[in-house]
This record gives C-alpha cells, structure tokens and sequence, in this order.
C-alpha cells in the first residue's frame, strides 16, 4: 500500500445535494462565493459560518441581536450566522439544504447553507425573519409604547428597498465587501 498525499480525512469529492436535485462539488465552494449559477438553471445563495449577520444586516442591528438573544444549546455561545441560518430553514425546510464540513479541514467553513434562491431574495428572507423576531420580542415586552413605536414603524419598512440599499453600500460585486 502507497502513501496518497494530500490532508488526511480530506473529502475532496464530497457533494452536496441541493434543493434543485442537483449535485454541487464541495471543493467548488469558496469563502468569497454568495451565489453560482447551478446547472438546474437557476442561481443558488451560499452562506456559510464565517460569513457574519452583518452580511444581510447593519453591524449595530447584529451586535445587539448578540447580545439580547441567548442561545440554546452547548457549542454556539451567542447570536451569529449559525442560529440566524437556523430561523430561515425552521421558515424554508424545503428550500435549503445544509452541508456539516466540520471533518474536513480544507474548506475554510464548518458549514454550508444552499438555497434555491439567489443571493438577494435570501437577504430579504433574512431581513424578513430578523423583523418577525423583533416584533414577537416587542410584542412580549411590558412596555406598550415600544410595541406600538415598532409596529408605526413596521408598517412603513419596506424589505426590498432595505435589502437594495443595503447591498448597494456593501458593493455585493466583488467578495471583499465590508460592514455597515
């Protein structure tokens, strides 16, 4: 028996089975990668841990999300990617799918969420259950003023105009974007 070289463990031809059915190559996933173009025809949105929240929200709207929101569970110690990408599949079971990249040491990333969206709807999914999150909150908080200040200025947010703006200022074209 001869010595293979490369990492040991390395799954260098490890798929993923995305939402379309088709097959994507996870050696084809790069950090800098939000979107591809999938040979179903249609773009897919990749996300994955390293990315921060403050990918699809404003840096301030992220920290304080770290800091309200407790966790359960013994691994993930405050609000980040991995819970927010939890709350969008609990909305889209069927639409994403995830990949545990944690054994293998050459990707970059422990995991890996795939959607059968583009990159922009997924912000404005993101957006969406940030928004239902907060309003359950402020709905159970005690103060009656705060409910009512958030649901006047719900009524008058609009998600795509959010979502446009924001990656307008992110500069969403190359992969060296970086935080409001």
């Amino acid at each position: 028996m001869t010595a293979q070289p490369g990492v040991p463990n390395h799954e260098s031809d490890a798929e993923i089975d995305l939402p379309c059915g088709e097959k994507k190559a996870v050696a084809d996933l790069d950090l800098g990668m939000r979107e591809f173009d999938c040979d179903c025809g249609e773009t897919h949105a990749v996300v994955m841990d390293p990315h921060p929240p403050s990918r699809f929200l404003p840096e301030e709207v992220s920290d304080i999300l770290a800091e309200t929101i407790v966790t359960e569970g013994g691994e993930i110690e405050e609000f980040g990617t991995i819970p927010l990408m939890g709350l969008v599949m609990e909305a889209h079971p069927d639409r994403i799918v995830t990949h545990d990249a944690s054994e293998d040491g050459t990707t970059g990333f422990a995991v890996a969420w795939i959607a059968d969206f583009e990159a922009r709807r997924l912000h404005e999914i993101v957006v969406e259950t940030v928004i239902d999150l907060m309003q359950e909150a402020v709905e159970n908080a005690e103060a009656d003023s705060a409910a009512a200040k958030f649901t006047t200025e719900l009524a008058t947010f609009d998600v795509e105009e959010f979502v446009a703006d924001y990656r307008e200022q992110r500069d969403f074209e190359d992969e060296f974007d970086e935080p409001v």
